[in-house]
């Protein structure tokens, strides 16, 4: 308890209600100053939104666009560049490949020819009926320039067809020489024979 008598200041009417003037004064004045910050943020809003919506947007272009501009740049450009003109000659390593390679010259003499010996002696028999047919044929022989061997009558087995025996591999195109110049195409490798070339006629040669 106070020592203090109450006075007036002391009676609070408990239905009165509070008020602080200087809260209203300060409400009012904070009002003040939000209302044109709000407007102006609401025209930029407003602005922002529609500048989004209609105005061109740089740095983005459309897959169409990019294709058009592409044709027209790549039609520019070949138009602006000459077209290719053919050249009249063509590099010289082309040309050293493609120019073809002189065939060889063939041979004068074939090797067959080449391979032939007409100093190997060649001997004739006559297995036929007609006298004197191996002489005629030797001769033939040593005219054509072969060395002419022994001459006379065989007396072998029968031969059904004229033939040309030879002596091993080296004598065979010896043989094929003669069998052309006699006409007796069959020639046979035989080792009975002490010579390298024996030419029998059988009957029917002419």
């Amino acid at each position: 308890m106070t020592k203090y008598a109450r006075d007036e200041f002391d009676r609070v009417p408990e239905t009165s209600a509070r008020q602080g003037v200087h809260r209203a004064v300060a409400e009012s004045r904070h009002r003040r100053r939000l209302v044109p910050i709000l407007a102006v943020g609401v025209a930029a809003l407003a602005i922002g939104l529609v500048a989004f919506l209609f105005m061109p947007k740089p740095g983005f272009t459309s897959a169409g666009d990019t294709l058009a501009v592409s044709a027209e740049q790549s039609g520019s450009s070949a138009a602006a560049s000459p077209a290719p003109t053919a050249s009249s000659e063509a590099p010289a390593s082309q040309t050293a490949s493609e120019t073809p390679s002189a065939p060889a010259a063939p041979s004068a003499t074939p090797s067959a020819v080449a391979a032939i010996d007409k100093t190997q002696p060649v001997a004739v028999f006559n297995g036929t009926t007609t006298a004197g047919l191996a002489n005629r044929v030797g001769s033939t022989v040593s005219t054509a320039g072969w060395t002419l061997g022994t001459l006379g009558n065989w007396g072998g087995v029968p031969q059904q067809r004229s033939v040309i025996f030879y002596s091993g591999a080296a004598q065979k195109g010896n043989a094929e020489a003669l069998g052309q110049l006699l006409g007796i195409p069959s020639v046979v490798d035989s080792a009975e024979f002490q010579q390298p070339l024996v030419v029998v006629l059988a009957p029917g040669f002419k």
